[in-house]
């Protein structure tokens, strides 16, 4: 399978940062091959074309709309993280859930 990439967006990329971070530390685990950052929502269309997957922090949710019609035009897909998943920093359910957006 060929590498994954995933943009996490959250306010400052602050919080989606540490959860980013343990996405990747599970994923090498897993020896999965994927490309996880994160950044604040102001510097995501800069990266339109780097990545596959885009999650938003639970606190956009109300751009989920929005942000699936620009996934449609760049060729992303596009979920909300569930707010469980994203206040526990749930890394394993996270993966879980990019495996299955694939």
């Amino acid at each position: 399978m060929a590498k994954l990439n995933v943009m996490l967006c959250c306010g400052a990329g602050m919080s989606s940062g540490f959860l980013a971070q343990r996405i990747r530390m599970e994923a090498k685990k897993q020896k999965l091959d994927m490309q996880v950052e994160a950044r604040s929502e102001s510097q995501v269309p800069q990266y339109y074309g780097k990545f596959e997957i885009l999650l938003l922090a639970p606190h956009y949710a109300n751009q989920l709309e929005t942000y699936t019609g620009l996934g449609e035009k760049h060729g992303f897909k596009v979920a909300v993280i569930p707010a469980k998943i994203y206040s526990a920093m749930d890394s394993k359910a996270m993966l879980e859930m990019i495996q299955n957006m694939r």
